[in-house]
């Protein structure tokens, strides 16, 4: 007989499993948490993995030293997906989920924060340089509309007059800004060309 679907679970440094619980487990040094860690890095009682529905959260229940997902500090409950690294204390975690089969949306996840100033590709966050911002910050404000280079030259380079700026200054621009939120740059699958018209940043489904 097929074995059953054993649903989701965490994967800790030495590769051993940790199955959760429904409706939720706790991680933390405390014997009476379902996920047990002897570290002093670590609060009696650190996380909370919880479900919603379909989901799972995580949540940090006002640890010393904090949880971490993809190395940004938890501040409030935030949705788990699979392949999610779950920093607990000094203990990384990776959540698997075995019923994520096929991916909400093919295409890569761009967050563009632009109230924080901060950008994430498959929730991790990413650095620009500050040309590689304002285009994206740009492109974002009018997701899924062609936006041409004279409209870009102007929004990403104030300084100069109109005119100034060089076809190859924006292409070269927008090759290096595909190397930090594509996947694949040679292949965008975000930030396309639109022959003879300019670019747009694709607008999720």
């Amino acid at each position: 007989m097929p074995q059953e679907n054993p649903g989701p679970y965490l994967t800790d440094p030495n590769g051993q499993e940790h199955h959760l619980s429904e409706p939720s487990a706790t991680i933390g040094r405390s014997v009476e948490c379902d996920i047990v860690i002897s570290s002093k890095g670590v609060s009696r009682e650190h996380a909370r993995l919880k479900k919603e529905g379909r989901r799972w959260f995580a949540e940090d229940l006002g640890s010393t030293n904090g949880t971490f997902l993809n190395g940004e500090r938890i501040m409030a409950p935030i949705d788990l997906r699979d392949g999610d690294s779950v920093l607990v204390g000094d203990i990384p975690f990776t959540f698997h989920d075995p019923d994520s089969t096929v991916r909400e949306n093919p295409l890569p996840s761009l967050d563009v924060d632009l109230t924080a100033g901060v950008v994430r590709v498959n929730r991790r966050a990413v650095a620009l340089s500050s040309k590689e911002y304002q285009l994206l910050a740009y492109l974002s404000e009018r997701r899924g509309q062609v936006c041409s280079k004279d409209d870009i030259g102007q929004a990403v380079w104030p300084e100069y007059q109109a005119g100034g700026v060089f076809d190859y200054q924006i292409e070269n621009l927008v090759r290096r800004l595909r190397t930090r939120i594509e996947i694949d740059p040679a292949n965008p699958q975000l930030l396309c060309t639109v022959r003879g018209l300019g670019y747009k940043l694709v607008q999720p489904a």
